[in-house]
C-alpha cells in the first residue's frame, strides 16, 4: 500500500514537472536564412504566400515525383515555388497514404496543391452527374487538395454549365481554376497537324468565358498553351496580348512548360507573371525573375521597381 502511494506521488511530480517545462520553455524561432550573396543586386520579388509572380510546377506525370524527391526539391528551392499540380489524373493511381504524404509534403513547404484537369474524365464518365461530381470534389477536399482545375479541352460544355461548376467547386471549399484556351482538343499531346485540323477559337471567346468564370467566383484562370505557343508552327502572340490586356494580371496564369515560352512571358509581362512550368525548370525561371541571368534577349533586361508596394497603397 505504501509503495503504491509513493508511486502515485512520483507520477504526479513527473506530470507537474512536464507541464511546467512545456508551458515555460521558450519556443525556438525559425532559423533565419542567410544568403551569402545578398550584397549583389537582384530584382525584388514578393515572398510567400504570393498573389502575383506565382510559379506552379508539374508534379507526377511525365516523370514520377516521389515524396522524398519533392521534399528535397522544395527544401532547397521551395522559396521559388507556389503550387504543385498533378497531371493526367496521376493522383487517382496512388494509395491514400502515399497521396496524402505527397500533398502534406507540399503543404509543409507552403505550397498549394492542384488536381490538374482530371474533372474532364469525371464529367465524361458520369455524363455530368451532380452526385458523382460532388463525390469527386469531396474526395479531393478530404485528401487535402487546395485548387481544382476545371478544364474542358476535349469536351463540349455550355458556358453556363461551366460557370455553375465553378460555383459548385467553391461550395465544396476548393479554389476553382478554370482552364481556357483557343484550341479544340487541347491537352492530349496531339500533333500540330491534328490540332490544325481541329481548328482554333477567336481570342474573344477565351476572354468572354474567363470573365464569366471570374464573376462566378473563379480563383484563377489557367491559359492553355496549345494553339498559342505549344504544338503550333508559329506562336499566336496576338492571343497573349489580347488576354493580358483584357484580364486582371493577378487572375491569369499561362502554361509555359518550355524555357523559350516562359522567357517570352517574363520579357513581355515582367518578372511577376504567373506561370506554370515543369518541376525541372524551377531554377532557370527563378534566375530569370530575379534578373540575375538569362539568354541574349533577357540577360540584364528583366527588372522590377521596389516602389511597387507604395504605388499599390496609393503613396
Amino acid at each position: 500500500m505504501l509503495a503504491a502511494t509513493h508511486l502515485r506521488r512520483a507520477l504526479l511530480q513527473t506530470r507537474t514537472l512536464t507541464r511546467a517545462l512545456t508551458t515555460t520553455a521558450p519556443r525556438l524561432a525559425p532559423k533565419a536564412q542567410v544568403f551569402p550573396f545578398d550584397f549583389l543586386p537582384a530584382n525584388s520579388l514578393d515572398t510567400k504566400p504570393r498573389i502575383k509572380g506565382l510559379t506552379e510546377i508539374r508534379g507526377p506525370y511525365y516523370a514520377p515525383v516521389t515524396k522524398t524527391y519533392l521534399d528535397e526539391l522544395l527544401s532547397d528551392w521551395g522559396d521559388y515555388v507556389d503550387g504543385i499540380k498533378f497531371a493526367g489524373g496521376a493522383f487517382s493511381l496512388m494509395p491514400e497514404e502515399k497521396l496524402r504524404n505527397l500533398i502534406e509534403t507540399a503543404h509543409k513547404h507552403n505550397c498549394y496543391v492542384s488536381t490538374g484537369g482530371f474533372i474532364e474524365r469525371v464529367l465524361s464518365a458520369s455524363g455530368g452527374n451532380k452526385d458523382v461530381i460532388s463525390k469527386y470534389l469531396t474526395a479531393c477536399k478530404n485528401m487535402g487538395f487546395d485548387v481544382l482545375e476545371l478544364s474542358s479541352g476535349f469536351l463540349s460544355i455550355p458556358t453556363e454549365d461551366w460557370a455553375a461548376l465553378v460555383e459548385f467547386t467553391a461550395a465544396h471549399r476548393l479554389k476553382p481554376k478554370p482552364e481556357v484556351g483557343i484550341q479544340w482538343g487541347a491537352g492530349g499531346d496531339a500533333t500540330v497537324e491534328e490540332l490544325e485540323s481541329a481548328g482554333t477559337r477567336d481570342p474573344k471567346w477565351l476572354i468572354d468565358r474567363a470573365n464569366t468564370f471570374l464573376q462566378a467566383g473563379a480563383h484563377m484562370i489557367m491559359i492553355e498553351s496549345e494553339g498559342i505557343t505549344e504544338n503550333v508552327k508559329a506562336w499566336r502572340t496576338d492571343v497573349i496580348s489580347a488576354v493580358t490586356s483584357a484580364l486582371p494580371r493577378d487572375k491569369i496564369m499561362f502554361e509555359a512548360a518550355e524555357p523559350d515560352v516562359f522567357a517570352y512571358h517574363i520579357q513581355n509581362q515582367g518578372a511577376r507573371a504567373n506561370l506554370f512550368i515543369d518541376h525541372s525548370q524551377i531554377v532557370q525561371l527563378a534566375c530569370l525573375r530575379r534578373g540575375i541571368w538569362g539568354t541574349g534577349s533577357t540577360f540584364s533586361r528583366v527588372v522590377t521597381f521596389e516602389g511597387t508596394q507604395d504605388y499599390a497603397k496609393g503613396k
